[in-house]
């Protein structure tokens, strides 16, 4: 059950929640694109990105100077459920949808 505490601890926070939803809905995705999409700071989108990769949830490659991250392959069922959850259930939420909005009209200066 510890696990599974981590795991939602880790999801607890409103940022990184959203940050997994739109992984899970967009697949791997540039750092400057998810700021630009939450409407925050690279750093604060770095960091929260950072605290969920040490929780194993996502992977990170670099490309150049660019960060690009996705959710990791699910190493638990919670975690597949979870996957599921985040593109069906909470992919229609407001917050989400403004998110995907702003995801989808991006532009990345680096």
């Amino acid at each position: 059950m510890q696990y599974e505490a981590t795991l939602f601890k880790v999801l607890g926070d409103p940022t990184r929640l959203r940050l997994a939803v739109l992984l899970a809905i967009k697949g791997e995705t540039c750092v400057c694109f998810l700021a630009q999409a939450l409407d925050e700071p690279d750093f604060k989108v770095s960091r929260h990105l950072g605290i969920m990769r040490s929780a194993g949830m996502v992977e990170a490659r670099r490309e150049g100077t660019r960060m690009y991250y996705k959710l990791a392959e699910p190493r638990h069922w919670v975690e597949e459920c979870l996957h599921q959850c985040f593109r069906d259930c909470l992919a229609n939420h407001k917050t989400i949808r403004a998110d995907m909005k702003r995801l989808e009209k991006t532009t990345c200066a680096r």
